[in-house]
């Protein structure tokens, strides 16, 4: 059995790591500053693979990447912080730099792999997974498969509306939160300062926080309701928070007294993997992939 060299791309730095066979775990890591050029790239991803060939033999490269991966063609599509990754085949082209075949997935769809795989979600094959940050997004997994969609944007949960014309990623986050307050008090807190607010009494906190969890649970309750899904993960910063699902859970059951038909409540956790996540699931896609 060989191993498996994983990368993970961010837009401020690339992480790596090696899936070892022999211990089944990883191990290795390390990281390097996002280049900001395609030839920085390239250089910087092919020294990180010839120092793990040096001593290991690989069955190929696992990379997790933002953007929308177009696995048929190995173009990532969309866009991100990384304009030079996108509209052109490069996973050809790096397989062609490592001399090793190449996998590619969405990173957040790596971290809902690496859920299924061996977190929270272990051996389920149906499941949701939310990531609350600057916006909402996430992955859907069917059958132990991603669901990438028609147009990739299989998990892109925060496009949808949660009222009027307001979409989730405008009222569900911790940001959006912080803004919202910040422009009505003319003041300059986080998100995490208006929890801390919102405990102490502060109305405005309190109402706006209430807000939050409330269209939170009516996302999560359509997803439940749509997908059917064994569990329901959550990811991001807020998930970490030990009042978040407590909060989003009562606002569902008073959804459940209105919506009699609606038989029985989601499940709901929070994530086990944060800064590995994405290179476990890298690992993941890889198995399914090559």
């Amino acid at each position: 059995m060989k191993d498996v060299a994983l990368i993970d791309v961010g837009g401020t730095s690339i992480k790596y790591g090696l899936w070892n066979a022999k211990k089944q775990e990883l191990t290795d890591k390390g990281s390097f500053e996002t280049p900001d050029d395609l030839n920085g790239y390239y250089s910087g991803l092919t020294k990180v693979i010839n120092s793990f060939k040096e001593n290991h033999d690989l069955a190929g490269v696992g990379m997790s990447t933002p953007g929308a991966v177009n696995k048929k063609n190995g173009v990532i599509e969309g866009a991100s912080a990384l304009p030079y990754i996108h509209n052109f085949k490069i996973q050809a082209e790096l397989e062609k730099q490592f001399a090793l075949p190449v996998s590619m997935e969405n990173d957040a769809n790596c971290a809902a792999l690496a859920e299924m795989d061996s977190g929270v979600a272990q051996g389920m094959k149906n499941l949701i997974f939310m990531v609350i940050g600057t916006g909402v997004g996430g992955s859907v997994i069917l059958d132990g498969h991603v669901h990438h969609g028609k147009h990739f944007f299989g998990g892109e949960f925060g496009y949808t509306l949660s009222e009027g014309s307001q979409t989730l990623s405008e009222l569900g986050t911790a940001v959006s939160l912080a803004k919202r307050y910040n422009e009505e008090r003319n003041t300059k807190y986080s998100g995490k300062e208006i929890f801390v607010l919102a405990k102490n009494g502060d109305k405005l906190a309190q109402t706006l926080t209430q807000d939050l969890y409330h269209h939170l649970a009516v996302a999560i309750y359509n997803l439940q309701y749509s997908f059917d899904p064994e569990m329901i993960v959550l990811g991001g910063g807020i998930s970490q928070a030990d009042f978040l699902i407590p909060n989003i859970e009562k606002e569902i059951h008073k959804i459940l007294d209105v919506v009699k038909i609606a038989p029985f409540m989601p499940v709901i956790k929070c994530c086990d993997y944060h800064n590995d996540a994405n290179l476990i699931g890298a690992y993941v896609d890889f198995k399914q992939s090559i």
